[in-house]
């Protein structure tokens, strides 16, 4: 189970928060609790594990004396290397200020009465995804680095891959987008062997994926679409199919 802690000196950003993260938990069902709503910095490190791996939302403004967010986030890491820090905050941007205190934060939350508590469930339901992820097995996660911007894709979302106009790249297709990134098929083809089958020169095909064949006109249908099957592709196809 998944702990969480708060540290806020006030009260009804604590209470606004615990209610709304023990009302998202029982909701989704998720393998976690709030186990300390803490309003000193002491009294929260009192109650943490060492490297327990937890979630930690933490009052920027702290006051208590030397202790604040920032310095109070540095402690925590320093116990628990892997733990996921998100900062409230009455001010818009201090992300400068965790990078200063190389803290990594996972996500800000202004302050803003009862919404407080309900951007605190969408932060939990976003870290519950991340968890999920890490969890998976990364040999059923395909990546790859599309602009400025890497990407993680459950293989199992591919419906096939295509020769992009622009030499070197290759058209990534799922039900709902289209991704261009630097690649070749023939790389892909022998990297997602057994899961994907070269129907085309210009196609690698998702094996579950296909729908329908046209063995007279040369035709595939993958999740809605249409894939040309060429002479060689008829032959792994109905190798693959054997």
């Amino acid at each position: 189970m998944i702990q969480i802690y708060l540290c806020d000196d006030e009260e009804s950003v604590r209470h606004h928060l615990r209610t709304a993260l023990e009302r998202k938990i029982c909701m989704e069902g998720y393998d976690m609790k709030v186990v300390c709503a803490a309003s000193a910095a002491r009294e929260l490190l009192e109650a943490v594990e060492d490297n327990s791996r937890s979630i930690y939302f933490l009052d920027v403004d702290l006051k208590d004396g030397a202790w604040d967010g920032f310095t109070l986030g540095r402690e925590l890491r320093r116990r628990d290397p892997h733990g996921t820090l998100v900062y409230i905050t009455s001010y818009g941007d201090l992300a400068w200020k965790t990078f200063q205190y190389h803290l990594e934060a996972f996500d800000y939350i202004v302050k803003e009465g009862e919404q407080t508590g309900r951007a605190a469930a969408l932060c939990l339901e976003a870290v519950q995804d991340r968890l999920l992820n890490e969890r998976r097995d990364p040999a059923e996660i395909f990546s790859l680095r599309a602009g400025d911007e890497t990407r993680h894709l459950p293989l199992s979302e591919i419906l096939f891959f295509e020769t992009a106009p622009k030499s070197h790249h290759v058209f990534l297709h799922t039900a709902d987008s289209r991704l261009e990134f630097v690649g070749s098929l023939n790389e892909l083809e022998i990297e997602l062997s057994g899961r994907f089958v070269r129907v085309h020169r210009a196609y690698l095909a998702a094996l579950d994926k296909i729908e329908a064949v046209d063995w007279k006109e040369g035709h595939v249908r993958v999740g809605g679409r249409t894939c040309l099957l060429s002479r060689a592709g008829k032959i792994r196809l109905k190798r693959e199919r054997e």
